[in-house]
């Protein structure tokens, strides 16, 4: 494979989503589907500002495989903080017997006015992506909320299994509720965040942490979350969903590294798959937001539905014509700046919602 351009690594990575016009969906159990599918040319389901860029992304469309892992690694650049949100490196206790977790801390400062804040997990499909490459957007999201926000550099799958990663996200979220005084953070608001497999990591997260009942999370924010093995392994996808970007091959190579057994199995270890995952009473309230042709829609409206049926405050985005990453690959598209728009206000309605008086 030839060296990766800034774009095709986002696409080997998985990152992104988007609204506008919205189409709020709550259908049933993507596992009892029934479809009859119909011969569609992808190209055509795909909204109109989003084409030019896709076209483009479609020459650096790849399989995300152990052959080329590597060079999406190598590809992985920090962005230089900006100088109007602080940002400071720091390294905080692992779990017991495993390293230390890097994480990097956005506008932290100690106060008597404490304000919200968010653990973001980055994307890269279980196997690659960085923390440091999303800093300067997590500082805009900090400037935008008034809020803390520590971005976590979880260990990456297949060198470090599940629950590897899930413990290292855990550690992170424990160091910052309890240096919340330090860091000026409102303990009853602290939001998961991610994208991708980021959002899957955080759905994970948001599971481990009800059932240790150590630290209360406050809202979930899933940005096209990657929840399912089995999606494009035992449950195949009908060829227009997910036809570019991410597709199913990779998604199984990153699940069946996080796993450490092929994607689909019939037992994979507990808590490590949020929807094989039974029970989700108890868990805080949710955005999940999905393009339409996105290899994770099923799974993600699925998962939106059960979190509902559950007793759950539930927000679902699922955004016609818009494929995975969109709003990264083309951020001045109308759907892409309509969907952080939307994200932006659950994420402030959240945090009003849970502000002391």
């Amino acid at each position: 494979m030839s060296n990766l351009s800034r774009r095709e690594l986002l696409a080997a990575t998985g990152f992104a989503a988007a609204c506008s016009p919205v189409v709020q969906s709550m259908t049933g159990a993507a596992a009892s589907i029934t479809r009859t599918v119909p011969n569609v040319d992808p190209l055509s389901l795909v909204d109109p500002g989003l084409l030019v860029t896709l076209k483009s992304l479609m020459k650096g469309d790849f399989v995300m495989s152990a052959k080329n892992l590597a060079q999406v690694r190598k590809s992985s650049v920090p962005t230089s903080p900006t100088r109007a949100t602080p940002c400071e490196e720091r390294a905080v206790p692992g779990a017991k017997g495993a390293p230390d977790v890097r994480v990097f801390v956005i506008n932290a400062a100690a106060s008597e006015r404490k304000r919200p804040a968010i653990l973001h997990i980055h994307g890269g499909g279980f196997v690659a992506g960085i923390a440091a490459e999303g800093i300067s957007a997590m500082q805009q999201v900090a400037l935008d909320h008034d809020c803390v926000i520590v971005t976590v550099d979880y260990r990456l799958a297949p060198e470090t299994p599940f629950p590897g990663s899930l413990e290292d996200n855990y550690a992170a979220l424990k160091w910052l509720y309890h240096s919340a005084g330090s860091l000026g953070v409102d303990t009853s608001r602290i939001a998961v965040m991610g994208l991708s497999a980021g959002g899957g990591h955080a759905a994970m997260l948001t599971i481990a942490a009800r059932d240790r009942g150590e630290v209360p999370i406050a809202f979930q924010l899933l940005s096209y979350p990657m929840l399912d093995d089995r999606t494009g392994s035992s449950r195949p996808v009908p060829p227009y969903i997910g036809a570019h970007v991410w597709v199913p091959a990779s998604n199984r190579f990153g699940w069946s590294c996080l796993l450490g057994a092929p994607a689909g199995s019939r037992i994979v270890p507990a808590g490590a798959v949020p929807s094989r995952v039974e029970n989700l009473t108890g868990l805080p309230p949710a955005f999940i937001g999905v393009g339409s042709i996105d290899l994770f829609v099923d799974e993600d409206v699925d998962y939106a539905r059960r979190l509902i049926d559950s007793g759950v405050l539930t927000q679902l985005c699922v955004v016609p014509g818009a494929y995975h990453g969109f709003d990264l690959f083309a951020p001045e598209a109308p759907v892409s700046k309509a969907y952080r728009a939307t994200w932006n206000a659950a994420l402030a309605r959240a945090f009003g919602a849970n502000a002391k008086s």
